[in-house]
């Protein structure tokens, strides 16, 4: 696991940005994994700079959710194809129908789930794989216990994450739905690149045990640790927890620059 302190969430998502532009032209076909939140914001606020400045195109790129809300509308404000649409596919140039979202109002859940993991798999697996970090350690909804080896299902909801969400649902912790489908930890880990942005003093609890905790289900964010391409791009006052954060600043101003993120 790479850890990359950055000075501040624009720089970060600077730095994300060069790496997914990278991609694009290396590969104009990639497959990328997007991520809903607040966290990724200057990622994609940096692609769309991007874009406009002609120097990055996603007209032959796909890309795939993490995760959805079961029993929202498609067209409900919240709902995470939504939250993509207006965040990301409106404002880049995907083709119509190259980004793909689980079917959370599909009559049968898990026949749905199943034909999502497959989905990822037919197209060539996720190339980068955008991720933020919940309070608890959640990556996509993968609450506290859940299998490392876990695959794309219909998963229940946290009072814990209900609430962190409520602000998306003008603080009414009663209109978050109680269940997601989520990618799990073992389809998630399947992309070849993970790269897991977190900013703020209130993640740094969060991104210190993702980086220097054991492996555990009971922080889920921790299977990073076992990604042979993982990494993760925090401020400063998110390695505010770090113990060995002058050993990551060091090892990165020491990197190559052909290695690239």
């Amino acid at each position: 696991m790479e850890v990359v302190i950055v000075a501040d969430r624009a720089s970060g998502g600077s730095l994300v940005g060069q790496a997914i532009s990278d991609l694009v032209q290396a590969r104009p076909d990639a497959v990328l994994g997007l991520a809903t939140g607040s966290s990724p914001e200057p990622v994609y606020d940096d692609l769309v700079t991007r874009f406009k400045s002609g120097t990055l195109s996603m007209a032959r790129a796909r890309a795939f959710l993490l995760d959805e809300y079961v029993g929202l509308p498609l067209d409900h404000p919240e709902s995470y194809r939504s939250v993509i649409e207006r965040a990301v596919v409106a404002r880049l140039d995907f083709p119509v129908g190259a980004v793909s979202g689980p079917e959370g109002r599909a009559a049968d859940l898990p026949a749905a789930c199943a034909r999502y993991d497959a989905s990822i798999a037919a197209a060539g697996g996720i190339d980068l794989q955008l991720l933020g970090i919940g309070s608890d350690g959640h990556i996509g909804f993968n609450e506290p216990v859940s299998s490392l080896g876990s695959r794309t299902r219909l998963k229940t909801l946290t009072k814990r994450t209900r609430r962190d969400n409520a602000r998306f649902f003008d603080g009414n912790v009663d209109a978050v739905p109680l269940h997601v489908i989520t990618q799990g930890i073992g389809t998630i880990r399947e992309a070849r690149h993970l790269v897991l942005v977190a900013w703020g003093s209130e993640k740094a609890a969060a991104v210190a045990a993702c980086v220097e905790g054991p492996v555990t289900a009971m922080f889920p964010a921790s299977a990073l640790q076992l990604h042979p391409h993982a990494t993760v791009v925090i401020d400063e006052d998110a390695a505010s927890g770090l113990r060995l954060a002058d050993y990551f600043r060091e090892t990165w101003a020491a990197k190559p620059e052909w290695q690239g993120l």
